[in-house]
């Protein structure tokens, strides 16, 4: 877990940058009872910082792509799931049955 002051330094973003970030809800980082981040909050944050100042997407792009990014990794984790589901089911002793 990465702290705040830590955060900061990492995504080279002052803190109302980071405030405005979470108000928006493109980080939601946890309580406890200070702010902690994890390292996906982190990639977010750098994409975020990287899609302003780089590309100059404005914030409703960035609220567009961080949503279309959310559902391809929620698609992707349906998707794995699926495929676990099918491998299990193909393994012997599945519940997939043979030919009758």
């Amino acid at each position: 877990m990465i702290t705040i002051s830590e955060f900061l330094v990492r995504v080279c973003i002052d803190r109302h940058s980071l405030e405005s970030w979470i108000a928006a809800g493109w980080l939601i980082p946890q309580r406890d009872p200070e702010l902690i981040f994890s390292d996906i909050d982190l990639a977010r944050a750098q994409l975020i910082r990287e899609l302003k100042e780089d590309f100059g997407v404005n914030d409703e792009g960035i609220s567009l792509i961080l949503h279309l990014l959310d559902k391809l990794h929620g698609l992707r984790r349906s998707m794995h799931g699926a495929v676990e589901e099918m491998r299990r089911q193909r393994q012997p002793g599945g519940s997939e049955e043979g030919p009758a």
